[in-house]
């Protein structure tokens, strides 16, 4: 059975019918309740309860298993029109809203060529409808972004890290929070395929960045099933999801890179996934590191941050120039964690009245007993947060809330044999 509130309905059933439980009884909830008194919060949940136990004992006691399709991609015959072919697509909710590039057999063989692993293997189960991401069915969603064949391997093992549990993507694709999934590309790969880590990293212009991170929102609306509207709940939703993707700018990094940090051979190739709310420059001239660390550190607490509530995974996207003054004054890589981590801290009674109650349930497990006085740290230790090097000249950083309760995931890029 499922439970949700009134604006969540279609949520709950769209996803029912996604894992094959159709028939499943739902209990609704009118929404919003979070600003009613307890007043009427009883009076409303004495119905709702009585509707829960109902539901819940004429629900059928066999087992149902959730059907997994696997089965190759089916070809469909479209006129050879460009403008009938994105109408198709349209029509069926398989594009993001912008033209695609139709993914025939010829552009789909080519594609498959560069990964050795079987075009029905499955590499994941995409959440929110947990659909089967096969190999073939991500490259038909690569083809579709506009990627070059020799992008799939980085697209396959993106694919494994969202679906890693503590990535936690049932939350990141449902939610209401202005979330998108960011990818970071290190090692020689990100070279071989010009990927942009300098000037504009995370802007227009670079052919794989750009079609990378279109083609990872594809694959996770998709294969996902996370079609706006449905199970993608977002109350504004996110540029970031159309794309977020970079490469980390390894040659000017004076610190290991991420995936060396990680434990992977510099000569490896891995990508990234991160869960990103929003983005905020911090521009300082600063040439002073314990001074740049400060305004750094000023600018991160925020009460209506989901990395205080639920304590989260920030990350900073460092420029060259703000690393080098960092370095030149003597800190490592984890002494600008350890350093943020105690100067970001929130006192808890600047969050609302009812934030605070949320946070106060959230993370006491994590704190104790948390009071208006207590100083909340961003995250539950320094290294959760995470720090790469990017972009290019300029005094210009990058502030990443994180969403909620995730973490991000990292996977070895694994090229054709």
């Amino acid at each position: 059975m499922l439970v949700c509130s009134s604006a969540f309905e279609s949520l709950g059933r769209f996803q029912a019918k996604a894992l094959n439980f159709s028939d499943l009884p739902i209990a609704v909830v009118p929404h919003p309740f979070g600003n009613l008194s307890r007043d009427k919060l009883r009076e409303l949940a004495a119905p709702c309860a009585e509707d829960i136990a109902r539901l819940a004992c004429e629900i059928p006691r066999a087992a149902v298993e959730i059907a997994r399709d696997t089965r190759r991609a089916v070809q469909v015959e479209v006129p050879n029109d460009t403008d009938e072919i994105n109408r198709l697509f349209r029509e069926r909710r398989w594009s993001d809203g912008l033209p695609i590039v139709p993914p025939d057999s010829q552009r789909l063989e080519r594609m498959l060529a560069f990964t050795p692993r079987a075009a029905d293997e499955v590499v994941a189960a995409i959440a929110p409808g947990f659909g089967a991401a096969t190999v073939e069915r991500i490259a038909i969603n690569a083809v579709m972004a506009g990627c070059d064949a020799e992008y799939l391997p980085i697209l396959i093992a993106a694919a494994e890290a969202v679906a890693a549990s503590e990535f936690n993507l049932q939350a990141i694709q449902t939610t209401t929070n202005p979330t998108g999934v960011g990818m970071i590309v290190n090692g020689p790969i990100a070279k071989r395929l010009n990927m942009n880590s300098g000037i504009n990293a995370l802007g227009q212009g670079n052919w794989a960045n750009a079609t990378l991170g279109r083609a990872l929102r594809l694959i996770l609306q998709n294969i996902g099933r996370a079609w706006p509207g449905d199970m993608d709940r977002s109350t504004l939703g996110h540029p970031g999801k159309y794309l977020f993707c970079c490469a980390e700018n390894e040659d000017e990094n004076p610190w290991q890179p991420l995936h060396v940090e990680l434990g992977f051979k510099r000569e490896q190739s891995t990508v990234t996934v991160i869960a990103v709310e929003g983005s905020l420059n911090m521009n300082t001239y600063s040439k002073d590191a314990d001074e740049m660390l400060r305004l750094f550190s000023d600018t991160l607490p925020r009460p209506t941050g989901n990395d205080y509530w639920h304590s989260g995974n920030p990350w900073i996207f460092i420029s060259p120039e703000h690393a080098e003054v960092l370095a030149a004054g003597g800190l490592s890589k984890a002494d600008v964690k350890r350093r943020l981590w105690e100067q970001t801290k929130l006192r808890a009674g600047r969050m609302g009245i009812t934030d605070l109650q949320r946070t106060q349930n959230r993370r006491r497990l994590e704190m104790g007993e948390i009071s208006a006085q207590t100083m909340l740290p961003i995250c539950p230790a320094p290294e959760r947060f995470g720090i790469i090097v990017a972009g290019g000249p300029g005094t210009h950083s990058m502030y990443i809330p994180s969403y909620g309760p995730v973490r991000s995931v990292t996977r070895e890029v694994i090229w054709a044999a």
